[in-house]
């Protein structure tokens, strides 16, 4: 972060922009570990919002390994990554964090008054006393289709690794993708879109066999078409492939919907001046905290002698963080250490006893 010239923006910011989100709390990245960063500040009362650039929690855990099994989380003997991101949301569900998805936070900028103004990429604006980076290795974005101003379809006929199927019923959809999530994505559409048509580059998937069997089943009995052709262009209403054999075929639809799997960018946290050592943020480890104050990060986007990039370990980061937090949130304030077997406060907040 600048001097004085940008606290002079950020202030004009504030008057020229949306109003901004005011907490005390924000947590970047809803993985294993944002997930129980905002559990450990909600035990100690400090409220927050979490940001994720995925369309639902769960971060890399979900997206690399959903279904692979995890051995390594204390008490568990065996979950996975949708099973561990379940469990933490549960767990986290009486404190009521508010989620804020698909989109990346963009800006940082520290305030006259010392709090942080943060602005995500759909221009959400946060006004904050403290901020928790827990963005692993990045934020995960979906692979974009390569072709020339397609971006302006998103959100009306162009949809990358969408949460809900519901606004597809009815229409014809073609999917573009080869692995779990576009068969799965394209299975799960049949008999709820009138046309699903699974396009992907060659006949051959990287995929789960018994996802690539139901498809080639549902292809056989006619419920789901596929095409083998790469996208060479697409005007909202309907997409050109080019097949093996050099032919042009042109798909009607009403929306795609594009799997190509997701990639970690590191984004504008690069910018924020946060002396990065090889694209992680260096901090002590009594608190967690970066060079700037008030703001930490926690997992595998942080860097200390010793580190060990495992979720126990970040989860360890986390309750210091959040511990360090307090000085910011309550300053001059003792807070007590309380234990959830025994609090009566923490029972109300966890709505247990």
């Amino acid at each position: 972060m600048e001097g004085q010239d940008r606290q002079d923006r950020g202030a004009g910011a504030l008057s020229t922009l949306p109003a901004p989100i005011e907490t005390d709390a924000l947590v970047i990245g809803a993985g294993p570990v944002g997930l129980f960063q905002a559990f450990q500040l909600g035990l100690l009362e400090i409220p927050c919002h979490i940001v994720d650039a995925l369309p639902a929690a769960g971060g890399q855990c979900v997206q690399l390994y959903g279904d692979k099994p995890i051995y390594d989380i204390p008490g568990i003997p065996a979950t996975s990554g949708h099973g561990l991101a379940t469990a933490l949301l549960e767990q986290l569900a009486p404190l009521k964090p508010s989620f804020h998805f698909e989109q990346q936070v963009a800006s940082l900028e520290r305030q006259p008054d010392q709090r942080l103004l943060l602005r995500t990429s759909r221009g959400t604006g946060f006004l904050v006393k403290t901020v928790f980076i827990a963005a692993g290795v990045g934020a995960f974005v979906p692979k974009r289709i390569a072709l020339e101003d397609i971006q302006r379809f998103e959100g009306t006929a162009l949809f990358y690794h969408p949460e809900s199927l519901e606004r597809f019923d009815g229409q014809a959809v073609v999917v573009n993708g080869g692995d779990d999530a576009a068969l799965a994505t394209a299975l799960a559409l049949v008999g709820r879109a009138r046309q699903v048509t699974l396009v992907h580059r060659r006949d051959g998937f990287q995929a789960d066999e018994g996802l690539v069997a139901r498809m080639r089943a549902a292809v056989a009995e006619g419920s789901l078409r596929f095409a083998v052709g790469q996208p060479t262009a697409f005007d909202g209403q309907a997409l050109q492939i080019a097949t093996p054999d050099a032919q042009t075929l042109s798909l009607p639809l009403d929306a795609l919907v594009a799997c190509l799997g997701i990639s970690p960018r590191l984004g504008p946290i690069a910018d924020w001046g946060l002396d990065l050592v090889r694209k992680q943020i260096p901090v002590d480890t009594e608190r967690f905290q970066t060079r700037e104050p008030g703001v930490f990060a926690v997992g595998d986007i942080n860097t200390y002698p010793g580190k060990k990039k495992l979720i126990v370990c970040g989860f360890h980061e986390a309750t210091l963080a959040a511990w360090g937090a307090t000085e910011i949130v309550f300053p001059g304030k003792a807070v007590p250490l309380q234990y959830t077997t025994t609090s009566t406060r923490l029972h109300q907040l966890l709505g247990v006893g």
